[in-house]
């Protein structure tokens, strides 16, 4: 069974925080397994007193629903995915996991192979500065956030283009 080692990890924040100061935005990154432990987790000098907690959240999150399908592949999908479908259902999975559910870009499952080995969060900065801080973060520790063998079926990869081009996103696809 592969694992996600803590060097790894620290390499993945270095990354992130060099991309958060050139951007001047202070953050926090988390780092969980693949079954959402908390492996490592940094915050930033100015980083919100919440975004360590948020970053984890996110982490867990990602974890725990890309776990269960492939349809999730990160933070963005997740959200959009409750948001079309079942809203109450995603403020009950955050309830009942005492707050550990958050949904926003800057989180993604980390991969070494086929198999899943954690999930990262990104909190301090928006949305969308989160995402770049965290693509930035993981080509540069030589993270993948997909297996290394597709086997996502064609309707999932559909429905996973779709909502990212609903969500602005139209240049990624699976």
């Amino acid at each position: 069974m592969a694992r996600i080692q803590l060097a790894e990890c620290r390499e993945f924040m270095r990354a992130a925080q060099e991309k958060a100061l050139e951007m001047g935005v202070p953050v926090s990154i988390a780092v969980v397994s693949a079954e959402g432990h908390l492996i490592a987790l940094e915050r930033m000098d100015d980083a919100g007193f919440i975004t360590p907690d948020t970053a984890r959240a996110k982490a867990y999150t990602v974890a725990a629903f890309r776990s269960m399908s492939p349809r999730f592949q990160d933070g963005l999908l997740i959200q959009q995915w409750f948001k079309e479908r079942n809203p109450q259902m995603l403020i009950n999975a955050s309830v009942f996991t005492g707050g550990q559910i958050v949904v926003s870009g800057g989180c993604a499952p980390v991969f070494k192979g086929d198999e899943m080995v954690g999930a990262y969060g990104i909190s301090g900065a928006t949305s969308d500065q989160d995402e770049v801080i965290g693509r930035y973060a993981r080509e540069k520790a030589g993270w993948a956030h997909k297996p290394a063998t597709d086997d996502t079926p064609e309707d999932v990869k559909r429905h996973i283009n779709e909502i990212y081009a609903k969500v602005g996103l139209g240049d990624r696809a699976l």
